[in-house]
């Protein structure tokens, strides 16, 4: 295939993407107010083959690069933050299951995933915060072989929807990974009430002596791989600095001062535009940096991940706040859009891992500092 056809090729899906945030941005607003799953949206991204394109054409998927990968989350995040995390959590849950499952449960989950079923990942503890790769809920063994866990596991995206769990538990003191199948041992407790991106319903789940098969464990990767959350998450916070970003603009030009004049001709507001909008193109810029490194399989994307997110991060937050300022009072109510977008704004800091945590990472990367034991 030629550079320009596959360009092409890819493209389309981008299109195809943004094509759907458009309708999704119609009901973004509702959704948010009802804090409701965005299963119609869910539905038509299944629908339209999103769902599975990222994975191998040899496996039925459209082999889609990381870069476009991403560019899908980001428009999908512009026109509901919501969709775009409970699709990309959807979509690395299952990718994870195919590609590290032994031979048939991997069979298993394409099927299922191809059928429409959902998955979900269930892998933050309450007790162990952003270090959900290092689960300290111990799995008890049964004795023929598999393992119970009891515990709980917190912000699950769309587990209401989750037919299959992306599970991790501490086996003899290491992590392990296993895909799960929703059965009468797992609760989910209601307690959504968040801030931002309330269409997640990313709630607290509980097992009760869930069994984990040792069939269903992860097995170890033929090689290295890129993980699609991390790749996709400084995308889900860039889109919601766009979407923020382009609704000042419209405010800054269609908001008349008493003299006549739009609110784009006053210099403060120029002036933080001028800001908001390099600080939001450095960010795309390091993000595409991000996926041109996952396409050509470096492992280096496991810190320029956290550095596209820290710049993520805080400048969808700016963008929003400057879209509030801009907006004045009108804009601390439901009749603008930008009150949800500082509350959307502020999800993607905290997920993992955090900005917090990313910083200390990269601080210690580049300072060199060794832990200690």
């Amino acid at each position: 295939m030629s550079t320009l056809v596959s360009h092409e090729k890819e493209q389309r899906w981008i299109d195809l993407a943004s094509e759907l945030s458009a309708k999704f941005a119609l009901t973004a607003a509702e959704i948010d107010r009802n804090a409701e799953l965005p299963k119609d949206n869910l539905r038509e991204l299944f629908e339209r083959g999103l769902d599975t394109a990222i994975l191998p054409e040899d496996k039925g998927g459209a082999g889609i690069s990381y870069r476009t990968f991403g560019r899908i989350v980001f428009e999908i995040a512009k026109g509901c933050p919501s969709t775009a995390c409970v699709w990309l959590m959807n979509t690395a849950a299952a990718e994870s299951l195919i590609m590290l499952s032994s031979p048939e449960r991997s069979e298993h989950y394409l099927r299922e995933w191809k059928r429409g079923k959902r998955f979900a990942n269930a892998l933050s503890e309450p007790s162990s915060g952003n270090l959900f790769l290092n689960p300290v809920q111990e799995a008890t063994p049964l004795g023929d072989g598999d393992w119970s866990l009891d515990g709980a596991k917190r912000f699950v995206s769309g587990a209401e929807l989750a037919d299959y769990f992306l599970i991790n538990a501490s086996i003899d003191g290491r992590p392990a990974f296993f895909g799960v199948e929703r059965d009468d041992t797992i609760d989910i407790h209601d307690i959504w009430d968040a801030l931002g991106m309330r269409g997640t319903r990313s709630q607290l789940i509980g097992f009760r002596g869930t069994r984990l098969q040792a069939a269903n464990r992860f097995v170890e990767a033929a090689s290295p791989r890129q993980n699609l959350i991390a790749l996709g998450l400084p995308w889900l916070s860039l889109g919601i600095a766009q979407a923020a970003y382009d609704a000042l603009i419209a405010q800054a030009k269609g908001k008349k001062l008493a003299d006549g004049k739009p609110l784009s001709h006053v210099q403060w507001i120029q002036y933080e535009t001028a800001d908001v909008h390099v600080r939001l193109k450095a960010a795309k810029l390091l993000a595409d940096r991000l996926l041109e490194l996952a396409d050509e399989g470096s492992q280096e994307t496991i810190i320029v991940s956290m550095e596209a997110k820290i710049l993520a991060n805080q400048i969808a937050k700016d963008a929003a706040d400057l879209g509030l300022r801009v907006g004045g009072g009108l804009a601390f109510t439901r009749a603008l859009s930008f009150e949800r977008h500082l509350r959307d704004a502020q999800a993607g800091g905290l997920m993992a891992y955090s900005s917090e945590l990313c910083r200390l990472y990269v601080a210690k990367n580049e300072l060199g500092v060794q832990e200690q034991g």
